[in-house]
């Protein structure tokens, strides 16, 4: 008998130990720890994650690819949603830990609301989080009229999204993008791409909606964009952040403040970027940006068509009160009135070293900037002696090419994007055997 009652209390404390743990989320292996991660292997272990706010801290590291084809309407548990969609600001737990895709794809994901907010697989991701190494195939996320809507995250604030990527179509009203919503305060975006139909009404980018104080590096994105004010082809608007090494190749088309990569510019920084999709709206339209306000614009150019319903309408910015260096613009470019082959207006702003094309332009003024013929543009003395950098920043293909943005500095021979003794030996081997 005592034997007996020894192993009924033994049964009795491993099942309080095992409905204990319950309560936090088991998937398919592992403790959360960073050296043993929690193992997300099934579409169930993924979707389990939204109902356990207590391992939002914690790591995850996918170990197949995952299908959530079975998952509609609202079915999905977003990681990290707004517990109460009524309040301004988010009212629930962000994710703070670490997922890594581990180079697999989460396809499928679907997710259809009248008005919801934070809709995206991550809904808040906040310092430290970190989203790195997915991709996310054949994304539908219609958020209505909600706000912070993207293929991958809603918001994210202080955190870091990098090797990630999205083919996707995302709908919402503001803080739309076809991979991040909102990046914001020292939130960090690199190494990204978007190939996403992406619409909403304002703040909408075919990556990031918007850009606060953030950083977005190396991304780039080739969708169709649309929507009313501040769009762009890769940011909607960038307030005081960075851009830079990134190019969009997709469709925009609005109403104001509308650009090839950036809709809207509030003392940002743009560098070494392109833009060669065609671009419309009625004001403020641009082949790169639609509306600068300070910040800079430097080793940049635009190769889009460009035409605006009424006024303010360049080949490269729309308006401008900032500093452009070391640009161009090729793409023809039309409108009702304060048109320019390369700037459409000028507010007290500076543009410095830079081109239009005056051939494929269609324009032979602008409010900035040089106007050349295409053969001029294709010649690399028209640029070195305004100063431009043909080493380590611009290349061209001599009475071929316009200029075109280095991948790599010239002397990173073997393109790891740093320059260093292994790049001196690769030359020196070269250099010995006599080879190219």
């Amino acid at each position: 008998m005592a034997k007996l009652e020894s192993f009924f209390i033994f049964a009795v404390i491993l099942l309080i130990t095992f409905s204990s743990a319950g309560f936090a989320g088991t998937y398919s292996g592992g403790t959360g720890e960073p050296n043993n991660p929690y193992l997300i292997a099934t579409a169930e272990d993924l979707n389990d994650i939204g109902n356990h706010p207590e391992d939002f801290d914690k790591h995850f590291l996918m170990v197949a690819d995952i299908n959530l084809a079975d998952y509609t309407g609202t079915q999905f548990n977003i990681i990290a949603p707004d517990t109460d969609n009524g309040q301004p600001l988010f009212q629930g737990t962000p994710f703070t830990g670490t997922f890594d895709g581990n180079g697999h794809i989460v396809s499928n994901f679907t997710y259809t609301s009248t008005g919801t907010d934070y809709i995206a697989l991550f809904g808040y991701v906040a310092s430290p989080g970190e989203i790195k190494n997915l991709g996310m195939v054949d994304v539908n996320v219609d958020a209505g009229t909600g706000y912070y809507v993207g293929g991958l995250v809603g918001l994210n604030d202080f955190g870091i999204v990098s090797n990630c990527y999205a083919t996707a179509t995302v709908t919402g009203n503001k803080y739309v993008g076809g991979l991040v919503g909102l990046n914001y305060y020292d939130g960090t975006v690199s190494n990204c791409y978007a190939t996403s139909t992406v619409s909403g009404v304002s703040w909408v980018g075919g990556l990031v909606g918007i850009n606060h104080f953030g950083t977005v590096s190396i991304c780039y994105a080739a969708g169709n964009v649309s929507g009313s004010g501040s769009v762009g082809g890769l940011v909607g608007y960038n307030n005081y952040g960075t851009v830079s090494k990134c190019y969009a190749t997709g469709t925009v088309s609005g109403v104001a403040y509308v650009g090839g990569l950036v809709g809207y510019n509030n003392y940002g920084t743009v560098s070494k970027c392109y833009a060669t999709g065609t671009v419309s709206g009625v004001a403020y339209v641009g082949g790169l940006v639609g509306y600068r306000y300070y910040g800079t614009v430097s080793n940049c150019y635009a190769s889009g068509s460009v035409s605006g319903g009424y006024w303010y309408v360049g080949g490269l910015v729309g308006w401008n009160n900032s500093t452009v260096s070391n640009c161009y613009a090729t793409g023809s470019v039309s409108g009702s009135s304060i048109v320019g082959g390369l700037v459409g207006y000028d507010y007290f702003g500076t543009v410095t070293a830079s081109f239009w094309d005056i051939d494929t332009s269609g324009q032979l003024t602008s409010a900035g900037g040089v106007g050349k013929t295409t053969a001029e543009m294709k010649t690399r003395s028209t640029f070195t002696s305004a100063g431009w950098d043909f080493i380590e920043v611009w290349d061209i293909g001599e009475n071929q090419t316009y200029p075109f943005l280095r991948t790599h500095p010239a002397a990173d021979i073997d393109h790891d994007n740093i320059v260093n003794f292994y790049d001196l030996a690769i030359l020196a081997d070269h250099w010995l055997q006599n080879t190219p």
